[in-house]
């Protein structure tokens, strides 16, 4: 049985959800050089001891580690990757992202290259990169197919001989590690709910001390609303922790949250919270409007508060009735999203890009449903709905009853405090054009909350512009509102 390392509380994400751009940045857009600098910043100036790297379209560097201890020499002599603080592999799926396929075997062979860089600099045989992310996971053959090619491809080659008797070992050296582990990226309802029995199948034919597992927040609210994100994520949840039970592994829970509440709400002033609505979850994303657009001692305090958090158990919960909300808000969400979906398309012509590559792909798990309606990215996304006054945290409650909402607030102890941050976005004048039934579930919640009286303004504009479709300025608007939000979606 392998020895559990140290697993991080905080994991650093390239997701593009910053208004600012950082210090250290060339220009607004991230490159591939911006972030190299930014895996060293978020080590040695915010104390985040985990970036995810995504290997994923253009401008991917499979020589991150090199660069690293090269550039950053005196830091990490002193911090030790792969001991201290980590790089974790974000590779594509090939049974979803059939046009990147090719670049998980890339990132794959570029693992030992890593080693070898890592052993040369640190005189020791601890690996820099020993953990792959695989999104969209759908199966334990997917996870299976991804560890046994590194296995018995990218190491087993070594062992293969040329004619003349040599081994491949023999002549360029050894691979390593022996192996990696595989964190399955669990993201549409089905797989989420059905997470622990994935991943056990995966689990049951290695000798494993732990086993991370990620649950995604953003797309979850994206495909079906943020109330059945909240309830797949907390089922989710408690059923890893029933198998970590069962099976004696130490099941690590990651979840990915962003600092707009629609995907999560976690924010430099909002730590307490969010560790508090998932009490069981190991490790929590950072993405870059949580690092960028607070100030520098606010980011560093709440990641230090992540980091002395200590993981404790899930809240228990009834999948079944979880199940039986989620059905209902999903489909009152879904039809109010194919209502709206040509004026949020049309004001995420105005989100500006935040990072100059392509991240992984999307996942709308209604788009066949709803005669091919395509919509933008999470934070494109997200931020068009902030940026007309409509917060999308409302749309899909219309279908809740008292009851319903009564067993959503129990599970979810911070719904209120959550709703109240996203309530503050609402522009009364916009929410005009929404179905008298989605404002009176608003009014149903019976909270108090305050408006920003600045935001709404900039809204209403955003509103008119579109309205007379002009587009003159409106990337500016959006960007105004963005500031005030602290968020850009």
């Amino acid at each position: 049985m392998e020895v559990e390392p140290k697993i991080p509380r905080c994991m650093s994400t390239q997701h593009p959800d910053n208004v600012n751009a950082p210090f250290f940045a060339e220009s607004s857009e991230m490159g591939g050089e911006d972030e190299i600098q930014e895996a060293y910043y978020v080590f040695s100036h915010l104390d985040c001891e985990e970036q995810m790297w995504d290997c994923e379209g253009k401008e991917v560097d499979n020589y991150v580690v090199k660069k690293l201890l090269s550039k950053y020499d005196w830091y990490f002599k002193e911090n030790q990757l792969g001991k201290d603080v980590f790089l974790t592999l974000r590779v594509p799926n090939p049974m979803v992202e059939k046009d990147e396929a090719k670049i998980l075997l890339e990132t794959l062979e570029s693992i030992p290259r890593s080693f070898d860089t890592a052993k040369l600099f640190y005189k020791n045989e601890v690996p820099p990169i020993f953990e792959v992310i695989l999104p969209m996971t759908s199966s334990a053959t997917s996870l299976d197919r991804v560890y046994h090619y590194y296995r018995d491809f990218v190491v087993g080659k070594q062992h293969h001989k040329f004619r003349d008797g040599a081994a491949l070992s023999d002549w360029i050296g050894t691979f390593e590690p022996e192996n990696v582990n595989v964190i399955p990226l669990f993201e549409d309802l089905r797989h989420m709910m059905d997470a622990h029995l994935i991943t056990r199948e995966y689990m049951k034919d290695k000798d494993l001390s732990y086993q991370r597992v990620f649950l995604a927040r953003s797309d979850p609210a994206m495909n079906y609303g943020q109330a059945s994100a909240i309830l797949m994520n907390k089922a989710a949840l408690y059923n890893l922790q029933l198998l970590e039970e069962e099976t004696g592994v130490s099941i690590q829970p990651i979840i990915g949250v962003g600092s707009a509440p629609f995907r999560g709400n976690l924010k430099p002033d909002n730590v307490g919270h969010i560790m508090g609505e998932y009490p069981s979850v190991q490790t929590f994303t950072v993405q870059s409007a949580f690092k960028y657009d607070y100030s520098h001692d606010d980011v560093r305090e709440g990641i230090q508060q992540i980091n002395e958090g200590k993981r404790g158990r899930a809240m228990e919960v009834d999948p079944q009735r979880c199940e039986e909300i989620i059905d209902k808000c999903a489909g009152s969400y879904r039809d109010q999203i194919v209502k709206l979906a040509p004026l949020i398309n049309e004001v995420a012509n105005y989100v500006p890009r935040r990072r100059k590559r392509k991240l992984h792909i999307g996942l709308f798990g209604y788009s066949r449903s709803m005669e091919g309606v395509v919509l933008p990215r999470a934070i494109g996304f997200c931020c068009a709905f902030y940026s007309i006054g409509i917060p999308p945290e409302i749309l899909g409650l219309d279908a809740l009853d008292d009851q319903d909402l009564d067993y959503l607030r129990q599970v979810s102890p911070h719904f209120d405090d959550n709703m109240r941050d996203a309530l503050r976005f609402m522009n009364p004048e916009s929410m005009k054009t929404l179905p008298l039934k989605v404002r009176m579930a608003v009014d149903n919640l019976d909270l108090d909350f305050e408006t920003d009286e600045e935001h709404r303004k900039i809204t209403s504009l955003i509103m008119d512009n579109i309205k007379n479709s002009t587009g003159k300025g409106l990337e500016g608007s959006v960007l105004r509102a963005a500031h005030l939000r602290g968020f850009l979606g």
